[in-house]
Parts: C-alpha cells; structure tokens; sequence
C-alpha cells in the first residue's frame, strides 16, 4: 500500500529525516518507535503532505502511485488520513458540524458516528470549537472520532497514547481497531496504519501489529518484532540502542 523511499526533509531549515524509507502492505499495522526528537512525527507530517516540510530528496508511493507531490487534501482524498499529537484548536469551528461535514465528503453513516462519540465519551464535546479548552484525553478521543470520519484506507496515529490515563486505553484500542476494520462487529476489510509511539503501551490493546520500526537521528535503525524490540528498549533504552549502532 505505502512505500516511503528514501526520503530527506527539511523543517525549518534544518534536516530532520535523513534518507528514510519504509512500507507498510494492506491490511498491515506497522509501528514506529523511538526518542522524541528522532523524526517520527516529522515522517507523518511528510506522508501526510503537510505545508513546511520541505521534501530535500526521495519519494512517496500510495498503491504504486507517486503522490510525492500532492496536497495534503488530495492525499485525503486517495485515503489518507492522520491524528496529530498536538492538533490545533479553530476557534468558530464546531466539532458536530466538521463530523457532518466529513461524514458527507467520505461517506460515512452519521448515526455510526453518533453512537460513537458516545463510545468515545465525546458527545459533550460536540457543540464545542474544536480542540479550545479539550483536557489531552479529549483531545485524543476527537481526534480518533474525526479519524473514524474519513474512513481512511491508510490511517497516522501520532502517540495516540500520549497524556492518556491507563483506563482509556483499552477504549482507544477499540477504536483504532474499529478504524482499521479489525473489530469484531464490523465485518470489511483490513486497512493499514502507521502508529507512532513511544512507550508502546497502546499496541496491547490493538489488533496484532506486523512489525515496528526504530527511529534514531532521523534514520530507521532497524526493524523487527514489536514486542521483542519494546522489551529491548525498555530494558537497555534507546541509548544501548545507539551505542550498539555505533558498535555494528
């Protein structure tokens, strides 16, 4: 489905993912792992086709098409669609009304979207401006209710699981499954995501994922096992990571 080919990025001026590439198949959930800093969000922002990330070199293929060039919204449009870690709040802008809006644009049944913005302990918020004065946990859940909206084929999960409570990750789980088309009461097909993350407690609560990547300095260091590689890091921590690196 998604093949990143060697990929260098600019932020600000400054090169952030150096030579990066990666692929992720249908129907395959794929995690990417490592320090803050290390280029993880700055490669899903670049996915995604967000304005100031300067592509320096390399490539963006979505089922064999070079979508390199493309804006962020026709990116959407072919199936991509992303929660950002820190999403902006828009003032005027009501969370109901972007729901219809986007139920409309990718055609998803709004009484789904209802029934899950109960689920996600969110239909107090659905009057509200989007994002203006949500706690992280609020925001996180909206995030994945919008996500739900655009029915993506390719979903970007940045740290779903950061500044959530413990006991709302199961609910988050369920989610992300559902998205993804893994939940037991919805029967279609599997679709694909790339979920950031950087203590990986959200991957117990998700369908199995097929493998983790581990950002360092804006490279993909290595790939392998997600659990095998989360019980690495939480052990020797990404440090012993680099030094081994450096040893190899």
């Amino acid at each position: 489905m998604l093949k990143v080919e060697d990929l260098t990025v600019r932020v600000g001026g400054r090169e952030i993912l150096k030579g990066v590439s990666l692929e992720v198949g249908e129907g395959e959930i794929v995690a990417l792992l490592g320090p803050n800093g290390s280029g993880k969000s700055t490669l899903l922002h670049t996915i995604m086709g967000r304005p100031g990330y300067d592509l320096v070199s390399g490539r963006i293929l979505l089922n064999g098409r070079d979508i390199t060039d493309l804006s962020p919204y026709e990116r959407a449009r072919l199936g991509i669609g992303m929660v950002m870690q820190l999403p902006p709040a828009l003032k005027g802008v009501k969370l109901r009304e972007l729901l219809k809006r986007l139920s409309s644009v990718y055609g998803v049944d709004s009484e789904h979207l209802r029934k899950l913005s109960e689920e996600l302990r969110a239909s107090n918020l659905l009057d509200r401006d989007l994002h203006r004065g949500f706690s992280g946990g609020e925001m996180k859940r909206v995030e994945l209710l919008l996500l739900a909206a655009q029915s993506p084929k390719l979903a970007l999960l940045d740290e779903p699981d950061s500044g959530v409570d413990l006991e709302s990750l199961p609910l988050l789980g369920r989610t992300i499954n559902e998205i993804v088309g893994a939940s037991d009461n919805r029967a279609r097909e599997k679709r694909s995501a790339i979920i950031v993350t950087h203590v990986g407690k959200i991957l117990n609560h998700i369908r199995p994922v097929n493998r983790a990547y581990v950002m360092l300095d804006g490279r993909i260091s290595c790939f392998g096992n997600p659990r095998d590689l989360i019980e690495d890091i939480e052990r020797y921590g990404f440090d012993e990571c680099l030094r081994c690196l450096k040893v190899i």
